[in-house]
């Protein structure tokens, strides 16, 4: 089974497979690390800013690593606000039955009313040293557009409004 966790930033990708990983002892890969990996080798001119073209250019790989995963019948996580909201489209049926995706969206009220939360727990699993960059008005964007896209593909998602529990999120995920 592979399980592929995606949404906008800081809304707990990285929490939910560790979590998971401790639960199923399936292994988890960050996309962000991929991400870094070519940046900082120089194998890209892509910025860590460019949301659409680190989708373009992350998921090719990110997609035929799930495959090779699948054909060897391992287990694996893989979460990062880079998987496409069309991703299903990027599989044969055969791929598709041992896939699980899931995004995770915070509600307005959510973030209104959690945010120095939300930027407390951004290092909870690694460490994003400063975290200025998590700004309130991106994040409400950036969710509202994730809810959006969710719904316009047909995508699982769970929505984050009231107290955040991992328990009740990780309920959404059959394995």
């Amino acid at each position: 089974m592979i399980i592929l966790i995606g949404g906008s930033s800081h809304t707990g990708k990285t929490n939910l497979s560790q979590k998971l990983l401790e639960k199923y002892k399936y292994p988890y890969i960050s996309i962000d690390h991929i991400k870094m990996g070519l940046i900082r080798s120089g194998m890209t001119d892509v910025s860590v800013e460019d949301d659409d073209r680190l989708t373009e250019l992350l998921w090719p790989i990110v997609r035929e690593m799930i495959k090779t995963m699948i054909e060897n019948d391992q287990n694996g996580i893989i979460e990062g606000c880079y998987i496409p909201y069309d991703w299903k489209d990027s599989f044969d049926e055969e791929y598709l039955e041992d896939i699980e995706g899931l995004y995770l969206v915070m509600t307005p009220e959510y973030i209104n009313n959690h945010f120095e939360q939300i930027r407390e727990y951004g290092s909870v699993i690694e460490n994003r040293g400063d975290d200025e960059y998590c700004v309130k008005d991106e994040l409400l964007r950036d969710n509202v557009q994730c809810l959006e896209m969710c719904k316009e593909y047909g995508c699982k998602y769970v929505l984050i409004d009231g107290e955040y529990d991992i328990e009740k999120i990780m309920s959404n995920i059959v394995i």
